[in-house]
Parts: structure tokens; C-alpha cells; sequence
């Protein structure tokens, strides 16, 4: 067997350049293989693409299913290619196109229907595919019209009408003053009507540049909620535990009622006799404090024991003799 060094090095470059160009093709199209890619895509047609965009979600009542692949422009129409794992897409299957967030994200919303599967080959047509009304880009376009208008020319267009139909009935020379009014009204205030809708594009785009967080914030008012619905039934334990526990202190309570009394009738006696024996306590604690003092002194020297003997010898006999008459 050859070793490595005595292989051919234009072979070996061939194949590893091979080798290597193959992982890189997996690599970016993993999603696409049917083993472990993300399952099948389909295609649908639609009048316009509504901001849809790749990697927008699509769902199934309610449940995401896949995601959008591609968005692109074929010929009139708009082709969008997305992609479902496990779920079935028959073959007259509706979509569309609907708002996910106020801030205009949106997602495709499918409704699989029909006798057989769907044909991955043949897209979706647009007799069965919808598109949503955005409200965003209408304001949009309402400020782009208005500020175009010359708001001037108008209202003299208006006067003119009037003043040309003068002479003509009561209910149409009313009718065309009003639109005279409106269009003075407009007019005068055609400043103030350009900065609210300017203000209102400036507002729109702000929210649309912070879609993102938006979106986070209401994942984790999601997650927050999905987790007290999780938790409910250990709430739910905790209370009914709760007021077991205050059933069966209530019946301990109701049980020993009686014993709790007789025990609280004897304590109160003996409170009631210590209180008349109040002054012989203390006179006893006065005297025995002299008597465990001499005690103390007595013994306090460990194993030794200290003696005092009165009156052994005639110099010492003096303070042994009680005084006579009382005297101290």
C-alpha cells in the first residue's frame, strides 16, 4: 500500500477540492434534503407580496408549520415559495396573506383543503390567494397625495363653481357653498394637515424600526402567561391545602375546647394563689439570700470546707456571749 507522500498530489487536490465543495453545497442547502431537511415546499401566486418577506412564518389555524423561502416577481404576479413540515396541504389549499403584529409584520396563513395532496410542482393560483389591506402604506400615500395638492387652486375651483351655479336652485347653490366652505377650510389649514401627516409618517416609521421589540415583548407576555397557566394547578393545590389545614385546626380547636378550658381554669387558680402568697415569697427570698450567702462562703474553697469555732479559748470567748438586757 502506498504511503501518502508517494501519491499523486494533483489526485489527491482533485478530490479533497471535490470533497470539500460537496460539504459547502450541503451546507447551504441543508434545509432542502429529504432526510433531514425542513420538510416540502410549496409555491402560490398572489396579486401582490403585502410586505411578505423570507423567514416570515406560515401557520396552519393559528400553528406554524414552516416558514417563506422566497418572495419574487414573476411576470404580473408575485410567486412566493414556502416550505411545511408535517402537515398536509391539499390540493385546494387557500392562502393568504395576513397582518401578525400592528406594526405591519405579517405571516402566511394557509387552509388545506381537497381531495388529494398538493403537487409541490404546480403553485398555488391566485383565484385562491389573499392579500390584506395595509393600512400603513395607505397613510403613506395619503400624505405623498396631499402634500401634492395645491390646496390654493383648489378652493379658487370651488369658488368658481359656486359663483357659476349662483343662480341655480336653493338646494344646489347650498350644496356648492358648503363645498366652497370645505374647500376655504382646507385651505386655510393646509399647513397644520401637512405636519400631522408628516408627524404620522414619522410616528409609523419609528414603530416599524422597533417591530423587533415589539415582538419580544409580547414572546415574553406569552411566556409569562404560558408559565402562571402552568403554575395554576400548583396555586390551586396550595389553596385547597390551605384550607384543609384551617378545617383541621378549626376541629383540633373544637376537640380540646373542653381540656383548654379546664387547663386554663387551674392556671388561673394558681396565678390567684401566688398572687396571696406574694409577701411570704419575698419575706422567704429576703431570708434565705443571708443563709445560701453563708452557704456559699462556707463551701467556696473547693474541697476544703472553712469552720468557725466560738469560745474555745478565753480570748475569744467575748464575742460568743450574747449581750445581756437586750442591748446590741
Amino acid at each position: 500500500m502506498k504511503s501518502f507522500k508517494e501519491r499523486n498530489p494533483l489526485v489527491i487536490g482533485v478530490i479533497g477540492s471535490t470533497v470539500i465543495a460537496g460539504l459547502l453545497a450541503v451546507t447551504f442547502n441543508y434545509e432542502n434534503l429529504p432526510i433531514v431537511g425542513g420538510g416540502t415546499t410549496y409555491q402560490a401566486e398572489f396579486t401582490e407580496a403585502a410586505g411578505l418577506q423570507s423567514d416570515d412564518e406560515v401557520r396552519i389555524a393559528g400553528i406554524k408549520v414552516g416558514e417563506v423561502t422566497r418572495v419574487a416577481l414573476a411576470d404580473d404576479h408575485v410567486l412566493v415559495n414556502f416550505r411545511v413540515k408535517d402537515a398536509w396541504i391539499g390540493d385546494r389549499t387557500s392562502a393568504e396573506i395576513k397582518i401578525k403584529t400592528l406594526l405591519g409584520r405579517k405571516f402566511l396563513s394557509l387552509r388545506p383543503t381537497g381531495s388529494a395532496v398538493q403537487d409541490p410542482k404546480h403553485a398555488i393560483p391566485r383565484e385562491r390567494t389573499v392579500t390584506p389591506y395595509d393600512v400603513t402604506d395607505a397613510f403613506n400615500g395619503l400624505s405623498k397625495t396631499v402634500g401634492a395638492i395645491d390646496t390654493n387652486q383648489l378652493a379658487a375651483s370651488f369658488q368658481t363653481i359656486s359663483d357659476t351655479f349662483k343662480n341655480s336652485p336653493e338646494h344646489v347653490r347650498s350644496a356648492l357653498d358648503g363645498l366652497s366652505a370645505l374647500s376655504k377650510t382646507i385651505s386655510s389649514r393646509d399647513e397644520e394637515l401637512a405636519k400631522l401627516l408628516g408627524n404620522a409618517r414619522k410616528v409609523t416609521g419609528t414603530l416599524a424600526a422597533s417591530n423587533e421589540d415589539f415582538d419580544k415583548l409580547l414572546d415574553d407576555g406569552n411566556l409569562l402567561l404560558g408559565e402562571l397557566n402552568n403554575r395554576r394547578d400548583a396555586i390551586h393545590e396550595l389553596l385547597v391545602g390551605a384550607e384543609n389545614l384551617a378545617t383541621q385546626l378549626s376541629g383540633l380547636v373544637a376537640d380540646n375546647q373542653k381540656r383548654l378550658g379546664e387547663a386554663l381554669t387551674q392556671l388561673q387558680t394558681v396565678t390567684e394563689l401566688l398572687k396571696k402568697q406574694n409577701a411570704n415569697i419575698d419575706e422567704a427570698l429576703r431570708l434565705a439570700g443571708p443563709y445560701f450567702r453563708v452557704i456559699t462562703n462556707t463551701v467556696g474553697n473547693g474541697r476544703w470546707v472553712d469552720s468557725y469555732v466560738c469560745g474555745l479559748l478565753p480570748e475569744n470567748r467575748k464575742p460568743c456571749t450574747p449581750p445581756r438586757g437586750g442591748g446590741k
